[in-house]
C-alpha cells in the first residue's frame, strides 16, 4: 500500500482513460468502469465509478506494481480546489477515517467542475 504518512500529495497531469494501464482493467468489477486518469512520470491514478486506484511502480525495471484501491463508500469528506491566477494547479482532497487526507494536485487544463459532479454522483448515491 501506498505510505500516504510520508506521501500524501500525488502531482498528476490529466490523461485519456485509453492511455491508462492495461492492467486496471484487471481489477474492475462488474458493471465498474473509469471515468478519470492521472499519472506522475511511472505512476498513475484512476477514478472509476465505485473507487480510486493507484499504481505505484517500484523498482529500477517497474515490473513491480504497487494496487491501492480506496472506495468511495469509505470516503467521510472530500474537497475541490479551482486552479487561480498564479497556481495553476487544482487540487482535490479526499479524507478517509483510517488514512487521513489524500491529496491529488492536478497540473494542466482540467475541468474540475465536471469531476466535481462525477464524485459527488458516486459518492451521494
Amino acid at each position: 500500500m501506498i505510505d500516504f504518512d510520508n506521501s500524501p500529495i500525488f502531482k498528476l497531469k490529466p490523461i485519456d482513460i485509453s492511455e491508462a494501464r492495461d492492467d486496471f482493467n484487471k481489477f474492475l468489477i462488474d458493471e465498474e468502469s473509469i471515468f478519470a486518469g492521472f499519472k506522475t512520470i511511472r505512476d498513475q491514478v484512476v477514478f472509476t465509478n465505485k473507487r480510486i486506484i493507484t499504481a505505484n511502480v517500484q523498482g529500477i525495471t517497474g515490473s513491480k506494481v504497487d494496487y491501492t484501491s480506496l472506495p468511495y463508500n469509505k470516503i467521510q469528506a472530500f474537497s475541490v480546489e479551482t486552479a487561480g491566477t498564479f497556481d495553476l494547479d487544482c487540487e482535490i482532497e479526499i479524507y478517509l477515517g483510517e488514512i487521513g487526507k489524500v491529496k491529488f494536485e492536478i497540473r494542466g487544463s482540467f475541468d474540475l467542475i465536471q469531476f466535481n459532479k462525477y464524485i459527488s454522483h458516486y459518492l451521494l448515491n
